[in-house]
């Protein structure tokens, strides 16, 4: 059974950082494409940042040079570092996985808030 659970998510002032993880079960994570989603309410859940079963990593324009994505193959543990945060990168922020190598993503977690005050 494929679970993804998200934690690190918390308040922090624009500037700060915020370390999230997500603890893979079920499943293979160095077979399949995972990545980071973000919603707010009212609006469509939107990538923030996709990795590939080759490392290749892919970002939203709007958190490039902020934000890394990155796996632990052994731990089972996709981590986002996001770093010189902004008050619009506040949302629930969701771990998502594919069931293959594909980047369509079907499996995700319950989300972890992430709020950035000015």
């Amino acid at each position: 059974q494929v679970q993804l659970v998200e934690s690190g998510g918390g308040s922090v002032q624009a500037g700060g950082s915020l370390r999230l993880s997500c603890a893979a079960s079920g499943f293979t994570v160095s077979r399949v494409c995972m990545g980071w989603f973000r919603q707010v309410p009212g609006k469509e859940r939107e990538k923030v940042a996709i990795i590939g079963t080759d490392g290749s990593t892919t970002y939203a324009e709007s958190v490039k040079g902020r934000f890394t994505i990155s796996k632990d193959n052994f731990k089972s543990t996709l981590v986002l570092q996001m770093n010189s945060l902004k008050p619009e990168d506040t949302a629930m922020y969701y771990c998502g996985s594919s069931p293959n190598r594909y980047c369509i993503f079907g499996y995700w977690g319950q989300g972890t808030q992430v709020t950035v005050s000015s």
